[in-house]
């Protein structure tokens, strides 16, 4: 589409890419937006398995979940298959429900502005998403709002740490005491983020993470669930493997949500340059927060007062009222400079299709953040100059179209 009707007149050397303008990344050179590699120690981690031949679920797996549990200060940990997986399992076991069976009296809260899965798998396991809104400014749940969500069928609270922000912890943890809720939080995008100084996996009744290819700790799919509840991590052990207790011998039904060896090794690999990882995010985020906040009309993101952000996606709002163009015209002008970017998420989960039935009022917060929220790169690859080029970009873009 073309913006030669709504920017400005520029001069040859601002016009903008996307009109025939030189673009700030020469072509092929794109800043990409999320940056996947496994190094040589992962590589030959996985490679030493494949020899091994022990191929499924195994010593590896199992010193994966215990490394990972103290890296995240929880007292369990189980590896599974996927994150939408972890947060199937973390559901039916914190809540103490069977993996069968109708549920149409329990309810859970949970923010509209968040991925699908998070939702999704309530209503995979018979439980009926009541949503509320979001922070205006950390983007995560809304506490008081999910306050006036509650009623006699609630059972517990699902909390996102989204982009890799936390959500305020403390809130969420002092409602849930107050009427008897669970509380299980989605740290999909959130691996190694920290509240008032420790892991996230000391909090709540169990905390799901997903290793999928773009993640910040990634092995190409899998997941993990903590938990300091010894009867919660036996529960999810259970349902895990077909409620197996011993071989042939089944306590309950259950699923084969579990991890392989090759996985875990690859997991186990990377836990140990985690903190180089988080680091480089968060120094790369500080860059961007000093370009973005000089930027008219631009607002870096808002870490939750007394969490440390991991910055899985840095995102951006841009102030609809500020602009002649919309998000969308925005980030294609973007791309057209040599900027990839995302948009996380084009809906909120109460305008999804597959939730109408619970769709039952509007939430303008999440709403806006759907048609003004966008993100850029972030991740430890970026260099010096990318980041330089990122903000020229930016400002490049944002002052064509400043209102």
């Amino acid at each position: 589409m073309s913006t030669t009707n709504t920017a400005p007149s520029l001069s040859k050397a601002a016009r903008l890419a996307i009109d025939g303008g030189t673009p700030v990344r020469p072509a092929g050179k794109k800043i990409p937006l999320i940056s996947a590699k496994l190094d040589r120690t992962d590589i030959d981690a996985a490679i030493a398995v494949l020899e091994s031949g022990m191929l499924r679920a195994g010593p590896r797996a199992a010193e994966f979940e215990k490394q990972f549990a103290a890296k995240t200060e929880a007292a369990h940990a189980l590896t599974c298959a996927n994150g939408t997986c972890a947060l199937q399992l973390a559901y039916l076991a914190a809540l103490h429900l069977p993996a069968q069976g109708a549920r149409e009296e329990v309810e859970v809260i949970v923010p509209s502005w968040t991925y699908i899965a998070t939702a999704s798998m309530l209503v995979a396991c018979g439980i009926t998403p009541v949503f509320c809104e979001c922070d205006p400014e950390t983007y995560t749940i809304d506490a008081e709002d999910a306050a006036t969500k509650i009623s006699h069928k609630t059972r517990a609270i699902a909390a996102t740490h989204l982009y890799g922000n936390p959500v305020d912890i403390d809130a969420v943890q002092a409602l849930a005491q107050k009427h008897d809720l669970r509380v299980v939080y989605d740290a999909a995008q959130s691996h190694f983020a920290t509240w008032k100084g420790r892991g996230l996996g000391a909090f709540g009744d169990a905390v799901t993470y997903s290793f999928y290819a773009t993640k910040n700790l990634a092995t190409g799919e899998g997941g993990m669930v903590t938990t300091n509840s010894p009867e919660v991590a036996r529960a999810m052990g259970l349902l895990r493997s077909h409620g197996e207790t011993e071989k042939y011998l089944h306590e309950t039904v259950g699923f084969n949500y579990r991890m392989t060896d090759i996985e875990a090794a690859i997991g186990l690999s990377q836990l140990q340059r985690a903190d180089q990882f988080t680091g480089a995010r968060r120094a790369n985020a500080k860059k961007l927060d000093a370009l973005v906040t000089e930027i008219d009309g631009l607002h870096a993101p808002k870490t939750t007062p007394g969490g440390e952000h991991a910055f899985h996606l840095y995102q951006i709002r841009m102030d609809e009222t500020a602009f002649s163009c919309s998000r969308d015209e925005f980030i294609k002008a973007l791309e057209a400079e040599g900027v990839n970017c995302g948009v996380h998420y084009p809906k909120p989960l109460h305008f999804q299709p597959a939730f109408s039935q619970y769709a039952t009022q509007k939430y303008p917060i999440s709403e806006r953040l759907a048609r003004e929220l966008f993100c850029v790169a972030v991740h430890p690859s970026l260099t010096d100059a990318d980041i330089a080029d990122l903000g020229e970009a930016l400002r490049k873009v944002a002052d064509a179209y400043r209102k």
